[in-house]
């Protein structure tokens, strides 16, 4: 299994890492297609779609993603990220609700979130990387920082269950060391200029340091919000990955649940800045 995973990730990495630092931004558009897609039609299936369902959906997420390309105004970004935002307060709602049995209505409001959180996610993808390569992977990895400190952290101590109905695994006391992970690493970061431009030096130099840890703090937050929302849809359908189309790590959805609301935030807070 181990040996399975480490094989996908180098093959992953061969493929991102000359998108990111050598190929035109058209590259990245296209790989950010692809993923939107996979996506789409994991988050399908996800919803209980069966049939032409789960690509179906995946066509429309991919056309909103084509659609908002063609946007030419700046704000038009703007408002998708926005609109992103508001998706994932929805979230906050749905994830309130609790593990239950998927209704129609529920499939409606979550099928439109997606809708919406997928193109958004590979709009910032590109916003953020127009800024910089060392933009980007800063911003995501802050996420990656939370995720390796919440596992260690939580394998140690972690007793007390921050979500048990949805997330058995997760622990507050991982969540916490997550957040000091990623925070040592924002700051550090922010005061160093190591990698500059970086997501956290562009805020340190317009807002200070403590803008930089509020801001990496909220992100952490919200990461924890995108992995809990996969891992309700996953547990309201009984699946443990959201599909295996990565061998030995799961589906897309399960290697970019935390980055879907954290990239469009981080987005956003460029822009506006």
């Amino acid at each position: 299994m181990l040996v399975t995973r480490v094989i996908t990730a180098l093959c992953l990495l061969l493929l991102i890492l000359p998108i990111l630092f050598l190929a035109p931004p058209s590259a990245l558009a296209g790989l950010m297609a692809v993923i939107v897609a996979l996506a789409g039609w994991e988050f399908g299936r996800l919803l209980g779609l069966r049939g032409a369902g789960p690509w179906l959906y995946a066509l429309a997420c991919l056309l909103a993603m084509i659609l908002w390309y063609d946007v030419p105004s700046r704000h038009g970004l703007l408002w998708l990220m926005q609109a992103a935002m508001v998706a994932w307060g929805v979230v906050v709602l749905v994830l309130a609700r609790g593990v239950r049995k998927i209704t129609p209505a529920f499939a409606l409001i979550a099928g439109l979130v997606g809708v919406i959180v997928l193109p958004a996610f590979a709009h910032a993808a590109l916003v953020l990387r127009g800024f910089g390569v060392g933009v980007l992977l800063s911003a995501a990895a802050l996420v990656w920082a939370a995720d390796i400190g919440a596992y260690f952290v939580g394998k140690a101590i972690g007793r007390r269950k921050l979500a048990p109905a949805i997330s058995p695994g997760k622990s507050w006391e991982g969540a916490i060391g997550g957040w000091l992970f990623a925070l040592v690493l924002a700051l550090a970061l922010a005061a160093t200029y190591a990698f500059a431009p970086t997501w956290f030096s562009r805020i340190a130099d317009r807002a200070g340091l403590l803008m930089v840890a509020l801001l990496s703090t909220v992100m952490v937050v919200a990461s924890v919000v995108g992995d809990l929302f996969e891992s309700l849809l996953k547990r309201q359908v009984g699946k443990k990955d959201s599909s295996r189309l990565l061998p030995g790590h799961g589906g897309v959805l399960d290697r970019i649940d935390a980055l879907l609301p954290v990239l469009p935030m981080a987005a956003l807070l460029v822009l506006y800045l």
